[in-house]
């Protein structure tokens, strides 16, 4: 029995509750197909259950409730369960980024691929751990993403709520995917431009944070073409901004609150904002500075060179420039909600959710 939130700081044990008790009903499948399978998918259901913030389903909650759903009605318990769908989503994206990025960590534990090719050079099994880990850790954020479409047809949500919410869902699929494949791409290719990572941020991450969820809560209930404009401008704007903040920690942040390596993303070679804004104002005053940045981005960089780093890009005024961008779309988004017909009790609930987000250490 999944037992809806009465609030909204309850929505992420109400989430995980829900997220539980999908997973137990996986497990006679899992169990069936035999082998070693079953704890391969229990390493899943760990990944999942270990922590975050339950963003997602929160917003998507949120939106429901704003687009006129009784959080105490009989749709409740459905509405959550398809809200909660989101997180698989979340980690089919993060298992399969950990590869992309070669991370060794997640929140403070080894990242999947990393957990099994330990658990081959334990073994002592035939072939490249590092390969086998990889090979496992994709199937099993194929396997997330698949658990994703089962929940939502699983929720319980009437068969009209389905109709409406199925193209707002695959929108998200391929916007994530297609913002992913932007990230490698730019990667390999050098584009360094502004442009070019926003539009990364918009996909890869905006979209399926915080503007497809609010979009999902609004179709749930049925809502007005308005309304659901007003909750994708609101969420585009806030998600880029959660995005943007990310950027920031992925440079600056504390290893022992984000649970990744200081300077993780200037060794993976990342194409952030924050990176593009450094070298836009390194190529106009100091070339040679510039050179340095360009030289050491996705290497193996010291913790001197990242120190170095860190102190060239705040001295050129980038993570000013990034600090202010947060602020104007978390200003530009609340303005699209405040113009809303979202309900009060839902618009007060995003605007701490907006500013919370702009304000995160991990």
């Amino acid at each position: 029995m999944t037992t809806p939130p009465d609030s909204i700081t309850s929505v992420p044990a109400a989430v995980e509750s829900a997220l539980r008790v999908f997973f137990d009903s996986r497990r006679p499948l899992t169990d069936a197909v035999g082998g070693t399978f079953s704890g391969a998918a229990t390493a899943l259901e760990a990944f999942v259950l270990r922590g975050g913030k339950r963003v997602r389903p929160a917003f998507a909650w949120t939106g429901w409730v704003g687009a006129g759903g009784d959080e105490r009605g009989p749709d409740a318990p459905a509405v959550l369960r398809a809200c909660a769908a989101l997180e698989l989503v979340q980690a089919c994206a993060l298992v399969h980024d950990d590869i992309i990025d070669s991370s060794a960590t997640r929140r403070g534990f080894p990242t999947l691929h990393v957990e099994f090719a330990d658990q081959h050079r334990a073994g002592g099994w035939a072939g490249d751990p590092a390969k086998f880990g990889e090979s496992v850790a994709i199937l099993l954020g194929d396997l997330a993403l698949a658990w994703a479409d089962d929940l939502v047809r699983e929720s319980g949500v009437d068969a009209a709520a389905q109709t409406r919410i199925g193209p707002v869902w695959s929108a998200m699929r391929t916007e994530v995917l297609g913002g992913q494949y932007l990230d490698v791409h730019t990667e390999v290719t050098g584009d360094e431009s502004v442009a070019a990572a926003l539009r990364i941020n918009r996909y890869k991450t905006a979209a399926y944070t915080i503007e497809r969820p609010l979009h999902l809560g609004a179709a749930l209930a049925g809502a007005d073409d308005a309304l659901i404009a007003a909750y994708r401008e609101f969420g585009t704007d806030i998600g880029i901004a959660f995005q943007l903040q990310d950027d920031l920690l992925g440079v600056f942040g504390d290893p022992e609150v984000t649970g990744k390596p200081s300077g993780d993303d200037l060794r993976e070679g990342k194409r952030t904002v924050l990176f593009a804004e450094a070298l836009v104002r390194a190529d106009a005053s100091d070339p040679g500075t510039a050179d340095f940045l360009r030289r050491g981005i996705g290497t193996d960089l010291t913790d001197e060179q990242v120190h170095r780093m860190r102190r060239i890009i705040t001295d050129l005024g980038a993570v000013t420039a990034v600090q202010a961008r947060i602020d104007e779309l978390t200003t530009s988004g609340l303005r699209a909600l405040d113009a809303s017909t979202a309900t009060e009790g839902a618009k007060a609930r995003l605007r701490e959710m907006a500013v919370a987000v702009g304000r995160r250490s991990a």
